[in-house]
């Protein structure tokens, strides 16, 4: 049987000018598949189109968390100054740096003049507004509150941003001085000592094991670095692919990311500060709370918190409190579970998991700047063990001839 691909056809970004119903001069932007197809867009929104020109589209850059972060407080600031929806779409894009975020805030403002909701024209985009982003927006809409559930959701985008911000802080420094390490350590062995070999050659006495051990490293350096390389190489990659789309994968390693003595707690810190912080947004802005967990479920960033979410979930569906929910999962830790028993109780649920948001976000501050600390002086220590062990090696011979003379 035959089958037929359907080639999506590329849209572009047309700026066009015209007179409303009233008489009235405006212009704008909007991105579509042709000429035609925005005279005909126009057209039914009562506009007689006067000039359009298609625009060249500058070289973009990939939309980032932060610019969805950004845009998201731009927006909020805008309409909460009076500023109608639309206008604010306007400004922000257009006054954007990246085309590709005016790009998509255009479309999004075309989908809401076309008479879609704020929240289905998000929707269309899950690559960059999530489930939870749009549970939000829908929210604020249905309850006419859109200005203050965007304040509440670009404050919960800010303080998610900045923990993902300290935990990748803390880890670039280390992996940074492996690769730095890694870099400088084969250029010892690929050139260095080599160059030590050829002299020793002349020596004609015997080497220290230290020295010899060294050189047959050296050469195996020397023969098979392509495969050193591109086997280093080819299992990151392979790694990060897995990592990426293997769910086994990503259980796995979220489940060992928490067990590690030092990075182990900073990242079930972290955790737990998301997935409060997510939950009290959500909770605080009228959205139930089972419809609530499904969303907390995806936001928690660790994939034990999330099978975690999703049983919690089950348990409050059928009747269970959400205290003796979470208990019974095992990975939330008692002060957590009482700040949650003492909300559930008062009726302040949403209040007492921003209180412990506020709490673990601190508590991952100071293991960020603990780590730090304690990574300098470890990282110095290997380094110059290693480094300073393969000169010392490599000089054990020339110190043997001075002891000779």
């Amino acid at each position: 049987m035959a089958t037929v691909k359907k080639v999506a056809e590329k849209e572009y970004s047309f700026v066009w000018e015209g007179r409303n119903k009233e008489g009235k001069q405006m212009r704008g932007e909007m991105r579509a598949k042709g000429e035609a197809l925005v005279n005909t867009t126009l057209r039914r929104q009562g506009i007689i189109v006067s000039k359009i020109q298609k625009q060249k589209l500058a070289r973009s850059k990939k939309i980032t968390e932060k610019d969805i972060t950004i845009f998201t407080r731009q927006l909020a600031t805008m309409m909460k100054s009076g500023v109608p929806l639309l206008q604010s779409f306007d400004i922000v894009g257009k006054g954007h740096s990246n085309p590709a975020v005016t790009r998509l805030l255009m479309s999004i403002k075309a989908d809401v003049e076309t008479g879609s909701s704020l929240n289905q024209a998000f929707r269309k985009y899950p690559l960059y507004f999530d489930q939870l982003f749009c549970n939000l927006i829908s929210a604020g809409e249905q309850a006419g509150i859109l200005e203050s559930l965007l304040d509440r959701l670009a404050t919960y985008k800010e303080k998610i941003l900045a923990i993902k911000r300290k935990i990748k802080s803390a880890l670039f420094y280390p992996a940074a001085i492996i690769v730095v390490a890694f870099i400088i350590t084969s250029i010892i062995m690929l050139y260095v000592i080599p160059a030590f070999k050829s002299l020793f050659s002349s020596f004609g006495a015997d080497l220290p094991a230290p020295t010899l051990i060294v050189m047959k490293i050296s050469d195996f350096f020397v023969a098979y670095w392509w495969a050193i390389f591109g086997g280093i190489g080819g299992g990151l990659y392979a790694f990060l692919y897995s990592w990426k789309r293997s769910i086994k994968m990503q259980r796995s390693m979220d489940m060992l990311l928490l067990k590690p003595p030092i990075f182990g707690p900073l990242i079930r810190k972290s955790s737990i500060a998301r997935w409060t912080r997510t939950l009290a947004t959500m909770f605080a802005a009228g959205v139930p709370l089972v419809e609530s967990l499904e969303s907390v479920a995806g936001a928690s960033g660790n994939y034990v918190y999330a099978e975690a979410t999703r049983k919690i979930q089950i348990e409050v569906s059928s009747g269970t409190n959400i205290t003796t929910a979470m208990q019974n999962t095992g990975v939330f830790p008692s002060m957590v579970l009482q700040m949650v028993a003492i909300g559930e109780e008062s009726g302040a649920l949403d209040s007492m998991l921003s209180k412990v948001a506020d709490f673990y976000e601190g508590e991952v501050d100071d293991a960020v700047d603990a780590l730090s600390s304690l990574m300098e002086p470890i990282i110095m220590v290997v380094l110059g063990t290693l480094i300073g062990g393969l000169v010392i090696a490599m000089y054990l011979p020339i110190f043997k001839m001075g002891q000779v003379v």
